[in-house]
This record gives C-alpha cells, structure tokens and sequence, in this order.
C-alpha cells in the first residue's frame, strides 16, 4: 500500500533515473579499484568483476520488483517498512543514512585532498573548510530549488565522467599487451570471496539512486528499466576498465594505488592524459556528493512522513519548489560537520556492512511482499518464483559471513542502541 506523497512532483523518466542511478555507483572507488583488485588477484580480476555483476544483477532484481510495487518517496527503506512494518523500517532507513552520510564525508575528503596533490592551497585549513561548506550547501541550494535542477547536475555528472573513461577504455586498445591479460590459474573460492566482499561495494549505489521512487514518472516500469540500464552499463565499463588497466600496465598496475587510471592514462595519451583522469576523478568524487545530496535527505523525509521517526517538520516540502527542504538542508548540515572534522574514519567500518544489511532487508521484502499484496497489472515480477530472492539472500549472508569478528560485534551494538531508541519513541508514543 502507497502513501500519499504531498506535493512531490513526478518528473523522473528512464534516462533520468538510469543517469541518477549511474553517477551514485560510479564514484571516487573506480579511479583506485583496479590496482587494488589487481593486487589481490592479478590477470584473473576480470572474474571477480564478473562475479560482482552476477550477485548485484540478482539483488538488483529485487529492487526493480519493490520498487514496482512501492513506488513512494524512501527507496529501500520504504520497501522494508511497508513489508516489515515500522520498527524494521526504523532500522533499515537509519543504516542507510548513516552509510550514506559517512561515505559522503570520505568523498568530499578525497575531493580536497586530490585537489591538494595538485593546488596545494587546499591544504590550508581554512581552504579546505570552506571549500567543503561550498559544497555541501552549494548542492544542498540546487536540490532545494527544483528536482529538474538535481536531476539536470547529476545527468551533466554523469555524462562528464564517463566521458574520459570510455576515451580510456576506446583508445587505450592500441597499448594493450594481451600477455598481461594472460590467465594462468582460476582463483580459488576463498580468494574470490575475499576479493569480491571489496569489489562489491563499488557495485553499491543503485538503492541510493532508487530514493526518489515517489518523483519518478510510472514507477511500475521506469524503475525496472532504470535498473536494468545502470547495472549493465556499470559492469561493462568496469569490466572494460579493468582489462585496458591490467593489459596497459601488467604486473606494474597495483604499484600505482593512488591514481590507476591516471597512470594508464599517461601511458595511453601521455601527459595530458594523466591531467584527463585527473579531471575524471574530480568530476566523479563531485557527481558522487550532487546524486547523494540529491536522494539521501529524502530517506529523513520518508521517516518523517512515516513517523517513524517523531520530527514532523523533516517531511515538509517547500511551497513554491515542491522538494523536502528542511531534509535536505539537515542532511547537507550532517554531512558537512562529518566530513570538516574527519570523525567519520571510526565508523567506517559500520558504514561498510550497512548497506549489505539494507540489501538482505529489501531481497527479504520481496518475500513478504509477494504473500501480502496481490499482484497487480504493469508490476514487474521476477521469473522463477523465489529462486532469485533465495539466491540474493544466500550471497548477502555470505558476503557477511567475511566480515571480522570486530565489524559483527560493531554492528551488532548499533542495532542494540538502536533498538533502545525506538523503544522509548514507542513507549512514548512517539510514532
């Protein structure tokens, strides 16, 4: 069952969602990754990316039959509330935002200090704050303003990084060695496993772009092909990302763990590739905070709006712009006082198995929302029963299953003090 959304407007289509979805998965992670995979799993690292886009593809599935089928404002918080109920809701929208908001705040630190290596007044304090506080409410003013304006940045975004990234992937042919993409052994399970638990996370993205279900033009099938688009985008242009790295730079490339891309870029188009990339990154980590800024205050709308959590006046939505003002201001706030005082490496780790937390909680609502709600004409189901959501859900608990004993017991203490908040709202009838 939908809520009634109050005056938000309807005015993402396909390409808009599909660009919207994109940006947020490819960010600042693909300009290090391939080094990083590569030192783990040398010529074999297309496997891990192909294994990656097997497990997201089958997760994303789940979204794209939630997402049909709730079609408000929240994105995978809303799946999991409307299937699970409020305290469940409470959970899952709370681990997104705070996944989301410190992941914001090592982007915006990553930005700065990649300007840094090369403008090094960024390494003044006061620089850096304010070049910080301009970003932040710099996008929070633009999403404030209109979702066409949101929408239109994270399209330029988009399009802007992928640009140099595809030149490197078209161009960069003509220096690939074919015997540094030579396999000679498969990696074992265990090796994947490890692998893949890091390369998933540079798959994440798509439940972030999904948040603004209840502005999308016809849910039932945007959302679906919307989905569809980005994940096949994302995976052959990390795929092919990773083949031209490994093929131009070989045993060299996990050498170069602070700009991959940048160093395959000078081998390729010589020094002024090497400033393309860089130009690349900046764009990426900059189209990275504009699509979070965009969707993530709407997450702290939904919880309003749904009283799940008892602060009315997030779910308020500005006369004139029709856009969750007072959400998006607040989470522009977070966001910066994060990112300006660097507190946020304590919980990184917290930050990291939040969304895999959040992935098992929507592939669980597909579930439950197949025995409680009637199939409706124009949903999008996925075929074969609940073979896909068994599927999902089996690689989730895998994927957790890799996470150290320090990391369970972390997360394990956040849900406990988080259940103890929502247990005092409720016996305080704040709901």
């Amino acid at each position: 069952m939908n809520k009634k959304e109050e005056g938000l407007k309807r005015s993402v289509g396909v390409l808009g969602l599909s660009a919207n979805i994109i940006n947020i998965i490819i960010g600042a992670g693909i300009f290090a990754l391939p080094a990083v995979i590569a030192a783990k799993m040398g010529a074999s690292s297309i496997v891990a990316y192909m294994f990656c886009g097997v497990l997201i593809a089958l997760v994303m599935l789940c979204f794209a039959e939630a997402g049909s089928k709730v079609t408000n404002t929240g994105g995978p918080y809303t799946y999991i509330e409307t299937a699970f109920g409020n305290y469940a809701g409470f959970l899952g929208g709370i681990f997104a935002i705070i996944g989301t908001l410190f992941a914001d705040a090592a982007v915006s630190n990553a930005l700065v200090n990649i300007l840094a290596s090369g403008y090094p007044i960024f390494e003044n304090h006061w620089v850096r704050l304010s070049f910080l506080f301009i970003i932040f409410f710099g996008l929070a003013y633009i999403n404030i303003i209109g979702l066409k304006q949101g929408i239109g940045l994270v399209k330029f975004n988009t399009l802007a990084k992928l640009i140099p990234l595809l030149l490197l992937v078209l161009i960069g042919w003509k220096d690939v060695s074919f015997n540094n993409l030579y396999i000679d052994t498969l990696p074992s399970f265990k090796k994947l496993g490890e692998t893949s638990l890091i390369l998933f996370f540079a798959f994440q993205g798509a439940e972030t772009g999904l948040v603004v279900g209840g502005e999308v033009i016809n849910p039932k099938r945007t959302v679906p092909k919307a989905i569809f688009i980005s994940i096949l985008t994302v995976v052959c242009v990390y795929v092919l990302i990773q083949t031209v790295s490994q093929g131009v730079l070989g045993s060299d490339l996990p050498s170069f763990k602070a700009a991959p891309l940048a160093e395959t870029a000078k081998v390729v188009f010589g020094p002024f590739g090497y400033t393309l990339l860089f130009i690349g990154a900046v764009v990426s980590m900059f189209g990275f905070l504009s699509g979070s800024i965009l969707n993530n205050p709407r997450v702290i709308y939904a919880l309003s709006r749904d009283k799940v959590i008892p602060l009315k006046m997030f779910s308020k939505i500005h006369k004139s712009f029709k856009t969750p003002y007072i959400a998006i201001i607040v989470y522009a706030v977070i966001g910066f006082t994060l990112s300006a005082t660097g507190s946020f490496e304590k919980l990184a780790i917290i930050a990291s198995s939040a969304m895999l937390i959040i992935y098992l909680g929507v592939a669980l609502s597909v579930m439950k929302l197949r025995k409680s709600q009637q199939f409706k004409e124009g949903e999008f189901k996925i075929p074969g029963g609940f073979t896909i959501p068994i599927l999902s859900i089996s690689i989730i608990l895998y994927f957790l299953s890799n996470l150290s004993i320090n990391e369970v017991i972390a997360t394990g203490i956040l849900i406990a003090v988080l259940t103890i908040i929502y247990g005092i709202f409720k016996k305080l009838n704040i709901k």
